[in-house]
């Protein structure tokens, strides 16, 4: 197995709607809200985490495979090298993408050395400069506090108030993949393409089905940008 070239992508996320990632504080603070959004602990500026990109893209590139929910542990779990053996056909390529692209649990042995290095990486990805500058400047806030709750059905009114933190809609943020590419392998950048494309039509974070995450990417290279707006990932 030789590596022969690294391609690195980068340019914007953009959030068409509020984004919250959460930060797993176990404390809950006075006047705090109760759901903060992961911040960098120097800047306490928001950030996404390359592993939300990374999981989320897996996650729905894995459920597009049609394999989850028939694996022979029948669990919910990602994709793991006894799936790779144990499948055929269009089911076996796929699942051969995944790994290679995302990799394998460490305790998994690939005794073939089929799949290898993982090839995917995915960076954290910090504020925009530019954008986080005109935010600044215009005393814009990076973190809305978006009140929710229930709903009583009968005397329609609100039931249990909760306080969740976003990121406003129109944040910008820079986000920057790197793909090793190994001698024989398959094009795994239009799958990570395709990946990508079935993101924004999802969402990232929590609370996607109440219309929080929604994203687009916009790649700095035009060459790029053209391709990744022709992917047809359904």
């Amino acid at each position: 197995m030789k590596l022969i070239g690294i391609k690195e992508y980068t340019g914007k996320i953009i959030l068409r709607s509020g984004l919250h990632i959460g930060a797993g504080d176990t404390e809950m603070r006075i006047g705090g809200t109760d759901n903060p959004v992961i911040k960098h602990p120097h800047t306490l500026e928001p950030y996404i985490p390359g592993s939300s990109i990374k999981g989320k893209i897996r996650s729905l590139l894995e459920l597009r495979s049609g394999i989850i929910g028939r694996r022979n542990n029948g669990d919910g779990g990602p994709l793991t090298l006894k799936d790779f053996r144990d499948l055929s056909g269009e089911e076996h390529n796929a699942c051969e993408k995944i790994l290679k692209l995302f990799g394998i649990s460490g305790a998994d042995q690939d005794e073939s050395g089929v799949i290898g290095p993982t090839r995917g990486s995915f960076a954290d990805c910090p504020l925009d400069e530019e954008w986080k500058k005109n935010a600044y400047e215009n005393n814009q806030a990076l973190t809305e506090v978006k009140s929710e709750n229930s709903i009583d059905r009968i005397k329609g009114t609100a039931l249990h108030p909760r306080f969740i933190e976003r990121v406003p809609a129109d944040t910008e943020f820079r986000f920057s993949f790197s793909i090793k590419e190994m001698e024989g392998d398959d094009d795994l950048v239009g799958f990570l393409f395709e990946g990508l494309k079935l993101l924004e039509l999802d969402a990232l974070g929590g609370s996607g089905s109440r219309g929080y995450g929604r994203i687009s990417f916009e790649f700095e290279k035009p060459e790029e940008q053209e391709k990744f707006s022709g992917v047809v990932p359904l």
